[in-house]
Parts: structure tokens; sequence; C-alpha cells
């Protein structure tokens, strides 16, 4: 029988509904709410991404969401700690249209990076990590300077290994090790700049989801297509979706482009 949204949403309640967690769902938007009562943290699931993935990966789409939620409850509940922990703080890049609070209402420690993105700070638990807010922040007596020099530090010393594939004339290279910051690879200006000099034609990254980064040397009009057509794909297909707009790289700086008919790329002012 086809999947429906209701039924997804009864799957995850069915194999989610434990210990004290309560569900809501908000109907217009095809969000459903898992919360924990006892902590009243929680996590908001968008089943419409869900849907599109379970269409492409079958029973894996909701076997990858329900463990991601597992660990994300789980951390939720336990106290987490700066001091400690410095080796073990990343920046995290997220969409600009990413919540800029929890859900009790205290701010995340954020910067801005570009029009489509912006840049928030965890720590790392293992599997899955714990943004770092303004609450937690303050109680530890520290200040957004200091948690962006660890976290910056810390994703310099993230190893660096591409895959390169050549399609019609344009070289790209993906960046996969799966650890959570493969997107947050991109502050590593001296690794761009490094591909900068290497390239024969436009340097054009994209950041599509969390665990992916491109780097394309564009070097004919097709290439701006076929960029364009991939980030869409991993966008649609991540865990995390981030901008299904990829970025001219110019002068160390990043200017999301719309790429139209024609090939033509155009900058997002």
């Amino acid at each position: 029988m086809k999947m429906t949204t209701t039924k997804m949403k009864n799957i995850l309640m069915e194999r989610l509904s434990k210990g004290s967690r309560t569900f809501s769902y908000n109907r217009d938007q095809e969000e459903l709410r898992i919360e924990d009562k006892e902590t009243t943290k929680g996590i908001t699931v968008a089943l419409s991404p869900l849907m599109a993935k379970y269409e492409q990966s079958g029973d894996k789409a909701i076997e990858e969401l329900l463990y991601y939620v597992e660990e994300s409850l789980e951390v939720m509940g336990k106290e987490q700690a700066l001091e400690g922990n410095e080796k073990k703080i990343y920046p995290v890049i997220r969409s600009a249209s990413f919540p800029k609070e929890a859900k009790e209402g205290v701010p995340f420690v954020t910067d801005e990076h570009t029009a489509e993105t912006v840049i928030y700070y965890a720590v790392d638990l293992g599997n899955t990590y714990r943004m770092i807010d303004e609450e937690l922040m303050e109680k530890e007596g520290w200040n957004k300077e200091t948690i962006r020099s660890m976290a910056m530090f810390n994703v310099r010393s993230l190893p660096i290994k591409a895959k390169k594939d050549t399609v019609r004339g344009n070289d790209f290279y993906f960046i996969n090790h799966n650890d959570g910051y493969d997107a947050s690879r991109i502050l590593i200006d001296s690794e761009l700049k490094k591909y900068k000099e290497g390239m024969k034609g436009s340097m054009a990254v994209a950041v599509p989801h969390q665990d992916v980064l491109i780097i394309a040397d564009i070097q004919n009009n097709a290439g701006y297509d076929i960029l364009a057509q991939m980030n869409m794909h991993f966008f649609t297909n991540g865990n995390v979706p981030i901008t299904a707009l990829p970025f001219l790289y110019e002068d160390g700086e990043l200017e999301p482009i719309f790429i139209l008919a024609k090939n033509r790329p155009v900058e997002d002012n």
C-alpha cells in the first residue's frame, strides 16, 4: 500500500512511544513534535522531506530518522558541560531558516555566515551533538569569542579527503567523512584557497546537507547545470538539509548564486 503522511506519522508515533513521551501534530505544516514530558524538551520532524526520502530509500529512511530522534532525545535529557569538552566544540552550518532559539526561548550561540547559512556551535557527544545556547554559555562563564575560537581550531584539525569526479569537462570534489561536520569544513578558508589556486575555471562551493561539502571547478556552461542538479539531489536526500543554492567563491568570499536558463549564474544580492 502507498505510504501517506498519516501512515508515516502513525509509524513514527508507534516506534517512538516509550516512557513519558508526548506527541503533537501540526496538520498544516505536516510536522510531528516528540517531547519528553519530564524534561519538556523535544524534537520536531518535518514529514514532507521524510516522505521524499522514503520514496528514494524505503524503510532505510525511517530507520535513519528514528535513530537520529532517539539519540537527540537521549542527549536532551542530560546535563551537558563545556568545561572539559574543549576539544569537542565544533561549528555547525545550518540554513538561515533554522530556529535561532531552543523551544524554551533560549537563543542559540550563532554567527552570520552567508545570506543562506548561519554558523551554530555544538558540543560533540559521539553519535550526536548538543547545540550550545546562551544559557549554557553563561552558566559556565564563557563568552562567544572563546567558543568561536575553540570551534574554529577544532574544525581545522579535521581531515579533508575528497573524491573527484569529472563530468562533461568540469571537476567536482566531494568531501564526505560522515562525522557530522562535512558542511562545517566550508569554514576552513585555507583549504578553500588551496582549491582555488588549482582551479582552471570558476570555483563554486555547495553545502546541500550536513554530511557533504562539494567543491566544483566550473570550466564550461554545462558545469553550472550539473552543479545545480547535483546540489538539489543531495539537498532533497540529506538527513539535515542546508541549502539548495551553491556559492561562487571569489576573493575569499562566498556569494549564493541562482543557476538559471542557459546555464548563466546570477549572484543573489
